[in-house]
């Protein structure tokens, strides 16, 4: 197993972070890392998200959704394949802080089979593109 998290601090409210977090039609305009998602969110149905980390083959997928919840969490489970190979929980968490500002956590979950062999890429270009989308949620949240 691998696990993956980054933070920033965001002089917003979790509900601006939210409204820009959740406007996936215009993800292909201004997201560095995931270039689209697209469905319907709702718990236990699929969707599909295409990720394009810096410097690495971008890849589709539909991963289940599995929390929903304004303002707060943003989760997913995808996998590569099949169950087991290669798969992903990938969570936005949103914390409001008591001077009203937010704390955004990005984070990943990677297990099965073939994880190792892509320890590399997780640990220098997903990170890099979680960074990536981190400030630009903040750059367009503090607007």
């Amino acid at each position: 197993m691998n696990y993956l998290e980054t933070r920033i601090e965001i002089n917003a409210s979790p509900e601006k972070v939210w409204q820009v977090l959740t406007d996936f039609k215009n993800y292909p305009s201004w997201n560095p890392f995931i270039k689209s998602l697209e469905g319907e969110m709702i718990i236990g149905r699929n969707f599909n998200v295409r990720i394009e980390p810096p410097e690495a083959q971008g890849m589709s997928f539909n991963p289940v959704l599995l929390a929903f919840e304004p303002n707060n969490e943003f989760r997913w489970k995808g996998k590569l394949f099949v169950k087991g190979l290669f798969d992903g929980e990938h969570q936005f968490k949103l914390l409001k802080k008591l001077d009203g500002s937010t704390t955004f956590i990005q984070s990943e979950k990677f297990s099965g089979i073939l994880v190792p062999l892509f320890s590399k890429m997780i640990d220098n270009n997903t990170r890099k593109g979680f960074e990536l989308m981190n400030e630009k949620i903040k750059e367009i949240a503090e607007k």
